[in-house]
Order: structure tokens, then C-alpha cells, then sequence
């Protein structure tokens, strides 16, 4: 069994390697994952502050996943309370103290706050213990909270969390807190340069950027599980390419106006010119000093790839925009890549951002229609249709094998009627 020092110890390791995950979602996962282990708690929430409210952002659940069928995962929505002192970790934000309570359902009646057992009534899960702790910068500002639910003891019943668990998540929090600050500046450039190219191209919003995104890390882990790639490159890669698929129509900014907004059918010629979008956001990225600008350039450049090798810009020098050698097609342009061909994580945008596309439409005026079930099951039609022709099959199947969660994630990312 781990000792006290030794899990304070294991907080110091684990703190520096938050530092290398970069994207915000993947490191609340990872977050929650190690301070759980760390404690021995069955579940768990992170809540980050956002103005006046804590939005509930990340949250697992040992027993209630175990329920589930291998390889599915539970499915939350997030929402936002009031930073007061009603709430559990509504208390840890406002007052900036943890809350440390052995049994839930029997608070003393003198505490401010209460418990909420609505979540409990729904599932049939029983919560008991909770540990709720302040994230805190190292001026005292308050930028989350980590709430920690039922610690298991070595006999694997529920215990209360100890003084000693309380000293470990608070001094795990309070490291955590710059990782997350970093984690969030990092998204925030992203959003701005994505909100670029929504003023030019309204239909590109930034939610859609952060959907497909998030639809993309799903399929992948799908998809690498089945082709047996390790687990801790599975990891790797899923923090990398959170960042990169939200750049994949980047290259849309370098479109004139003219052709971007046209309300009729483009011209051959005013095609030709749109379709150079995915060259110039490769072009974005053509100095390689991290694996996550060479994904970014790989997804930019190959997301219009079709399997059947119909697709563009195909065979062509970054650069100059024009075919390789031995690649020209009789009209000019160049043959499209095929098959295996088109990299892996171009293949995954390409059905992440069909979906999106398919399901979340823009009206004239301007306005994002939420998908209904027959909206998404079209969707999902189309999409196995185009399977060995416009899209990889095998990325396909994993694709229907997480669409659940694909579905989920696209109502925490809604768009917002133009103007408001």
C-alpha cells in the first residue's frame, strides 16, 4: 500500500506531466484520472470558473462505468451553478476553504450548503463521501474545483476521505492550477483564430471547430484501439490532435469574400480557387517543430481527400500549389491521394466534419438549426453510404462505434444564433 509521502511524491511527478498536455480537455481528463488513483475515489468532477459561475466540465465514475459494455463510455452534459454558498462546490469556490464530508445525505444542519441528489435519483448511484477542493493560483484567485466522490478503502468498501487525502488533492490542485491556466490560454488563441475565419466564413463557427474536434479524438481512440496501437501513444496523439482538427479550415481566411459568401453555384474557375484553401492552411504550418504542426498540416492539406481518390488537392508540392511530377491530371490539377494514402487523421476529420456539417445547418439568415434524431440519422445514413468511396470504411465503423458520444459532445458544443 502507498504511503502519505509516497502519494505526495507521486503528486509532484504527475504534476510536472500535466505541464506537457496542452489541450484543455485532455488535461481535465488526465487530472481526474491521476487524483482519483492517487486517493482511491470512486468518482469524480472538475469544475472550472467561468465569470460568476462554475461550469461542470469534466466527470467519471468507476461503478457506473463498469455497468456500461466494454469500450462505451459514460456520457455527461455539462452545466453551470452559481458560485455561492448553496452548493457543495459552490462553497469550495466562494470561500476558497475545501469541504470534507463523510456522509452526504447527512450534512449538519448549521453548514450552508446542501447536497443535490438529484444525480443519485437518476442513475441509482449512492454518493457518500466528498472531498471538494479550490483550485487556486499561486496569488489565491480561485479557477476551479476538484470534487472527489466516495474514497474506497483496501476491503473496497466506502470510507470518508482523511485529513492526509484533503492535504494530497489540495497541494495536487494548487500544482494543477498553472497547467491549467496554461491549457486554457492555449485554447483561447485557438478559439480567436477560429473566430477569424468565422467573420469571413460564417458558417465555420467556432463551435463547429471545437465539435469536430471533439468528434475526431473520439473516432480516433475507436479506431486505434482496434488497429492495437499502445495505449500511451493513444494518449499522446489524442492531446495532439484536440488542438489540430480545430484547424482544419484555417486555410478558409485566404479565400476572397466574393467567392466565400456567394449565395449561387460557384463557377468552375471560383472553385478551383476555394478548393486551394486546404494548401494555404497547410502552408500555415510548413516549419515542423512539434508533432502537433505536423498534424495540423497534415489534417489541413488532407481532410478533402475521398478514399476513392476523387478528392483534393491530391499529389501537389505545398509550396506552389502544383502537381508533382507524374501526378497531373489531363485538365491540370492533380490526382487525388487514395486509400491509405491520405493520412490517418485526415481520413477521421473528413467523417467528424461530414457529420457536423450534415446535422448542424446554417439558414439564410444566418441562424444554426440544432440537430433533431432525424437530422442525425440521415446524417448517419450519408455517411455509411459514402463508406469505401468518399470515406475509410474501418474509420467509418468506429465512428458508428462511439456515435453516442459523438452525439453528446455536439450538445455541449451549441452554436448561438448570429447576433446574440
Amino acid at each position: 500500500m502507498i504511503t502519505d509521502q509516497g502519494k505526495f511524491d507521486k503528486v509532484l511527478k504527475i504534476t510536472h506531466e500535466l505541464l506537457q498536455i496542452q489541450d484543455l480537455d485532455m488535461l481535465l481528463e488526465h487530472m481526474l484520472t491521476e487524483v482519483r488513483t492517487i486517493v482511491g475515489a470512486d468518482a469524480g468532477s472538475i469544475y472550472l470558473v467561468e465569470g460568476a459561475t462554475l461550469k461542470f466540465s469534466y466527470t467519471q465514475n468507476s461503478t457506473l462505468q463498469k455497468k456500461l459494455p466494454f469500450g462505451k463510455k459514460l456520457i455527461y452534459s455539462t452545466f453551470s451553478i452559481e458560485i455561492n454558498n448553496q452548493s457543495i462546490a459552490g462553497y469550495a469556490a466562494n470561500t476558497g476553504l475545501g469541504v470534507n464530508i463523510s456522509d452526504a445525505y447527512h450534512i449538519d444542519n448549521y453548514q450552508p450548503y446542501s447536497f443535490d441528489k438529484h444525480f443519485d435519483e437518476t442513475t441509482g448511484y449512492r454518493t457518500q463521501s466528498v472531498l471538494s477542493v479550490p483550485i487556486k493560483t499561486s496569488g489565491g484567485r480561485v479557477t476551479g474545483v476538484i470534487q472527489l466522490i466516495n474514497a474506497v478503502s483496501a476491503d473496497k468498501t466506502i470510507r470518508g476521505f482523511t485529513s492526509s487525502d484533503e492535504a494530497i488533492v489540495q497541494l495536487f490542485a494548487d500544482s494543477a492550477a498553472i497547467a491549467i491556466n496554461n491549457a486554457q490560454m492555449t485554447r483561447s488563441m485557438i478559439m480567436r483564430m477560429n473566430k477569424m475565419v468565422e467573420l469571413h466564413d460564417p458558417s465555420e463557427t467556432v463551435e463547429h471547430a471545437n465539435r469536430v474536434a471533439a468528434y475526431s479524438v473520439e473516432i480516433y481512440e475507436v479506431w486505434a484501439h482496434k488497429k492495437g496501437i499502445p495505449e500511451r501513444e493513444i494518449q499522446h496523439n489524442r492531446d495532439t490532435l484536440r488542438m489540430a482538427a480545430m484547424f482544419h479550415d484555417i486555410g478558409k481566411i485566404s479565400i476572397p469574400d466574393s467567392i466565400i459568401r456567394k449565395s449561387g453555384e460557384l463557377t468552375a474557375e471560383e472553385l478551383k480557387i476555394k478548393q486551394q484553401y486546404t494548401i494555404y492552411g497547410a502552408r500555415l504550418f510548413t516549419d515542423i517543430y512539434s508533432d502537433f504542426e505536423e498534424m495540423a498540416r497534415a489534417i489541413a492539406l488532407s481532410q478533402r481527400e475521398r478514399w476513392d481518390g476523387s478528392g483534393y488537392p491530391g499529389h501537389v508540392d505545398i509550396d506552389t500549389g502544383l502537381p508533382l511530377p507524374g501526378y497531373e491530371r489531363p485538365d491540370g490539377s492533380a490526382y487525388g491521394l487514395n486509400g491509405e494514402e491520405i493520412p490517418i487523421y485526415g481520413r477521421i476529420i473528413a467523417v467528424a466534419n461530414a457529420y457536423d456539417s450534415l446535422t448542424y445547418k446554417s439558414s439564410a439568415d444566418g441562424k444554426i438549426s440544432t440537430p433533431d434524431k432525424a437530422a442525425r440519422d440521415k446524417a448517419v445514413e450519408e455517411i455509411l453510404a459514402g463508406s469505401g468511396t468518399k470515406f475509410d470504411p474501418d474509420v467509418v465503423v468506429a465512428f458508428v462505434g462511439c456515435l453516442d458520444i459523438i452525439n453528446s459532445i455536439g450538445e455541449r458544443y451549441k452554436d448561438m444564433p448570429k447576433g446574440v
